[in-house]
């Protein structure tokens, strides 16, 4: 088959993670980070870990909340390594994301598994921000992300998302605009309110 060349493709990938750094209000990130070295320990543990977060301060910053729980490491006695974000590898195939949520209610915590259909995994994220906030009024900084995976048809649970796996799935066509014929036809007023839904 032809092949485009590496500068198209280049500018095409640019292009690509242009647009993905745009359209999300979260990113992923991966921050490496560990404790700073001492004379007991001079080759710490390095840890890594993968974070959502509007830019990379605050991924840094949550990277600093969880490690601090986690481990006895804090921002005080420890040291980022790197910071880098995440793009999708195929943002233009639709996929079934799966997440694994921990989240602090009014009453206490709570875990659930959500599913979202979308191309990214960002976009699946904001989805499920955006969810919390409107069905259980959780904020963004009382949510937790345990894990995501990319699920399979076959492996979904939710009806929600079970519903789109058909091959014969048909959307209905609700606006369509009558155009006139011909140009000589055309005017900007009509006697009569034209009907656009065509269910």
């Amino acid at each position: 088959g032809r092949h485009m060349p590496t500068e198209a493709l280049d500018k095409n990938t640019s292009k690509m993670v242009q647009t993905q750094e745009g359209i999300f209000k979260f990113h992923q990130y991966q921050v490496v980070g560990r404790h700073m070295p001492t004379e007991q320990e001079p080759n710490p543990t390095v840890y890594r870990m993968k974070v959502w977060a509007p830019d990379a301060i605050r991924a840094k910053s949550k990277f600093w909340y969880f490690l601090r729980k986690l481990r006895r490491v804090k921002k005080a006695n420890g040291q980022i390594v790197s910071v880098n974000e995440i793009f999708e590898k195929r943002p233009t195939t639709v996929k079934n994301f799966g997440i694994w949520v921990r989240y602090q209610s009014r009453t206490g915590y709570h875990n659930m598994y959500k599913e979202y259909r979308d191309t990214t995994l960002n976009g699946a994220v904001s989805q499920l921000y955006q969810e919390m906030s409107a069905r259980h009024r959780v904020r963004y900084p009382c949510i937790q992300i345990i894990k995501t995976a990319t699920v399979a048809p076959k492996d979904c649970k939710r009806a929600n998302t079970q519903q789109f796996h058909d091959s014969k799935i048909k959307f209905p066509k609700t606006f369509n605009l009558i155009r006139p014929s011909a140009p000589e036809r055309k005017s900007i007023y009509k006697a009569k309110r034209p009907t656009v839904c065509m269910i």
